[in-house]
């Protein structure tokens, strides 16, 4: 079965920094986009930053400039740089692993960020 493992969540100021970090288990890693969601109390989970099985990376607008997604195949690891938090940057942190060509779609069971102001 295949399992997404966040990490690097907690509490932090405004204006700090955090990292966090998706390991992949049983899966061809590199033929997957992954991407970053946040779902704050109440709210819709939404997309943050993808980075596409050919590298290209995408991220929301709220988060361009401050926050950085990577990828290690290798590893089978992805990675989220956040740079100067803000306190709407707070909710749970997922790692979403998903393919087109064949229909799989994963998910992490999510990491609390919370930033206080």
């Amino acid at each position: 079965q295949v399992q997404l493992v966040e990490s690097g969540g907690g509490l932090v100021q405004a204006g700090g920094s955090l990292r966090l970090s998706c390991a992949a288990s049983r899966i061809f890693f590199g033929m997957y986009d992954v991407g970053w969601y946040r779902q704050a109390p109440g709210a819709q989970r939404l997309l943050v930053a993808v980075i596409t099985s050919s590298g290209r990376t995408n991220y929301a607008d709220s988060v361009k400039g401050r926050f950085t997604i990577s990828r290690d195949n290798a590893e089978k690891m992805v990675y989220l740089q956040m740079n100067s938090l803000k306190p709407e940057d707070t909710a749970v942190y997922y790692c979403n692993a998903k393919s087109d060509a064949t229909m799989e779609n994963y998910w992490g069971q999510g990491t609390q960020v919370t930033v206080s102001s």
